[in-house]
């Protein structure tokens, strides 16, 4: 028989006092976020999204909404696509900058960068930090202020939240990778484009697509969203039909996102299988 000390927890203790931790922090968040599930189950709140949900089906299939919906739905592809185009122009070159697996200095100080070396590429980090640090949201309403309602201020929005992401994500990924064959290559006289090219990209290819595909992914979530503060797309027209309620045109755009998403998974399993 085991005695009371062996067949107490030790761990008992601690586990209580992080649950007492984590409640403690948690209730004045509740408080402020003035959370209130009850609501959901008042009388004309139950009435009203009875009655929304009540036009669901069937789902709006007619000739002319059904040429709108293709025009939304394309156009949400092209601001996540566009989006990421231009994010990945700014994120590549901006995560070579702010990455320390090409530095020369690196090799010639037996991996430990000159402190010169490091503080050239805070400037990369900082920008990076300060494109991110903005929800593409609040980029969209500050480009809808300054270019007007349509496409182009979703596209501006994800190419700049999304650089941001990207060019960290991407100078970690940089620095994961075995650093042995880009020091090869750089300590021979190759340039860092080549040492990038021959030594850190061959390894890092698969996760940066993989990411990449992610991201283009969250860019279709993305743009349907800013859809709501005018940026065009599938969000604006799901708007435009929740103001007049009307249900069964929400549920056939619900369901045309739906399928943009599962399309989006498909492509990164295909890739993921191809590049394995």
């Amino acid at each position: 028989m085991l005695n009371a000390r062996h067949a107490t927890d030790p761990a008992a203790l601690p586990r209580l006092m992080l649950t007492i931790a984590a409640v403690a922090l948690l209730w004045p968040g509740l408080m402020l976020s003035e959370l209130n599930p009850l609501v959901l189950f008042d009388e004309d709140n139950r009435r009203t999204m009875g009655g929304f949900l009540a036009g669901f089906w069937p789902l709006a299939h007619d000739t002319e909404f059904l040429r709108l919906l293709g025009r939304a739905t394309l156009e949400t592809l092209a601001i996540a696509t566009a989006g990421m185009a231009l994010a990945l122009l700014i994120a590549l070159p901006a995560s070579l900058l702010a990455s320390r697996a090409l530095s020369r200095s690196a090799v010639s100080r037996e991996g430990r960068p000159a402190w010169w070396s490091q503080a050239l590429r805070w400037p990369a980090r900082a920008v990076l930090i300060v494109l991110r640090s903005v929800p593409e949201i609040v980029w969209a309403l500050l480009f809808v202020r300054a270019v007007g309602l349509g496409p182009t201020a979703g596209v501006l929005a994800i190419a700049i939240a999304y650089s941001g992401m990207l060019g960290k994500v991407y100078a970690e990924i940089y620095e994961s990778v075995d650093p042995l064959p880009a020091r090869a290559l750089l300590g021979a006289g190759s340039s860092r484009l080549a040492a990038f090219l021959y030594g850190v990209l061959p390894q890092a290819a698969a996760e940066m697509l993989s990411y990449g595909v992610y991201r283009w992914e969250c860019g279709i979530r993305a743009s349907v969203v800013m859809g709501f503060v005018g940026a065009g797309g599938l969000g604006q027209q799901m708007d435009l039909s929740m103001r007049m309620f009307a249900g069964a045109e929400v549920a056939s755009m619900l369901v045309t996102f739906l399928v943009l998403v599962l399309l989006a998974d498909l492509i990164s399993r295909a890739l993921r299988w191809g590049l394995a």
